[in-house]
């Protein structure tokens, strides 16, 4: 009972915890007018969450794992109703009532939020509102089924502790089968429409692969509150005696999930934008050691060519793709495709085709350097007698090197034309 106890008190502080962090991320970001109703839902799903592991301890703690569940009719017969057993069967009995019920609730808030999030999430792109509002009906209805089949599977709702006639299965809320496949039933099917929802977004997403991937297991959560659900219905079937009891173990364990899950995608932007400064400085570092010990000059003595092409290593275009997927704290959602335009700052003299595919832009960080070379390769530093400068590229179709030999007639000779033809700044 002790681990238990310690298991069940632990992941409730860090639950409440991933919520505090969640809230404090949009305040951040939004202010307390920016709040939306899926940060209100997550507030009250806290609420519940204590309330739910406060009875799942209890079952244990004040009753004993007893309810009105795994006793002969014989032993119902002689049972005391003045006796400190027929007292922990009752009001065990109660308890596992209201924590079906506390249980079912959290579940469902959570999906709420979810579904409030990903309306957010998919604002202008017409085509998932619809699902997206079939989900909120889902939501509503299944909750509905799930409470009166708790409250109503068995009536009047007093025979959920009597002990003496035996009120049968379905009135024993610690192995009732009705309670048991109702609601797992109903969470699975919720549960996979709900993963239906953003995954094949991201799947038409033009994301790099492993970014892509990396956000549909974050959105894939549910998978896992399902697994453990089906679990605990297995547990209750298999040992009626003590099933009862490692049931709410896991009912602690699957809300956890479902509280953490839920909101990681909130607390994700947070943690980056906390974490990317430490990040960048020991990538800098290392970048900076590497490259003296390689050349045995500094990082600054060197042109940076950046590749800037969007599409490199992405693969074909999709059919519907996803051209944009804005990911932060103050602003949560997936742009429609726009139409392509043509850059006024682009370095081409004229503008490039509409279907020209793939465009590539590199970007070139022009730094001085002087070496005792008066000739320059495009393998090597540039170099250039003292007093060369080298100047950042100019908008035109080809870049000026300021104080560069010149032609007879003023113009640029064709040796060169043959050197800046190496260097293809834009493509």
């Amino acid at each position: 009972m002790s681990d238990f106890v310690t298991e069940a008190f632990t992941l409730l502080g860090v639950g409440l915890l991933v919520i505090v962090l969640r809230i404090a991320a949009r305040l951040s970001s939004k202010g307390i007018r920016g709040l939306q109703a899926d940060d209100y839902l997550m507030v009250l799903a806290a609420g519940v969450y204590a309330v739910e592991t406060y009875l799942a301890y209890s079952v244990g703690a004040y009753w004993h794992g007893l309810a009105n569940n795994a006793m002969t009719d014989e032993e119902r017969r002689l049972l005391d109703p003045a006796s400190e057993e027929y007292r922990l069967r009752v009001n065990g009995s109660k308890t596992q009532v209201a924590g079906w019920s506390t249980y079912t609730f959290l579940l469902w808030i959570v999906k709420a939020a979810m579904c409030t999030f990903y309306l957010r999430l998919t604002d202008g792109l017409q085509n998932f509102k619809t699902r997206i509002h079939v989900g909120f009906v889902l939501i509503v209805v299944t909750w509905l089924a799930v409470l009166l089949s708790i409250l109503f599977g068995c009536f009047p709702l007093e025979k959920n502790w009597q002990i003496y006639p035996d009120p049968g299965n379905f009135c024993q809320p610690a192995i009732s089968k009705i309670d048991i496949f109702v609601t797992v039933a109903l969470n699975v099917i919720t549960d996979i429409y709900l993963m239906t929802i953003p995954l094949p977004m991201l799947w038409q997403s033009r994301l790099p692969p492993f970014k892509k991937a990396g956000l549909m297991v974050l959105f894939s959560g549910g998978a896992f509150v399902t697994m453990a659900g089906i679990l605990r219905c297995v547990l209750i079937l298999t040992d009626p005696i003590n099933g009862a009891q490692q049931a709410g173990s896991w009912a602690c364990r699957e809300t956890f999930v479902a509280v953490v899950t839920s909101n990681l995608p909130m607390i994700f932007p947070l943690a980056r934008r906390i974490f990317t400064p430490f990040v960048s400085t020991i990538r800098s570092y290392t970048s900076k050691v590497t490259g003296n010990y390689a050349s045995g000059i500094s990082r600054s003595d060197h042109i940076k060519l950046e590749d800037k092409n969007p599409r490199r290593g992405m693969g074909p275009r999709s059919v519907n793709p996803i051209t944009n997927f804005t990911f932060t704290e103050s602003e949560e959602r997936i742009c429609e495709p726009k139409n392509p335009s043509v850059d006024s700052h682009t370095t081409m003299e004229t503008a490039p085709p509409k279907n020209t595919g793939i465009m590539q832009t590199v970007e070139v960080r022009v730094t001085e350097a002087r070496k005792s070379r008066s000739h320059f390769t495009t393998e090597e530093t540039f170099g250039s007698p003292t007093d060369f400068y080298l100047v950042e590229q100019a908008r035109k179709s080809h870049d000026v090197l300021r104080g560069a030999p010149r032609g007879a007639s003023g113009t640029t000779s064709k040796k060169d034309k043959r050197k800046s033809a190496h260097f293809p700044f834009s493509s």
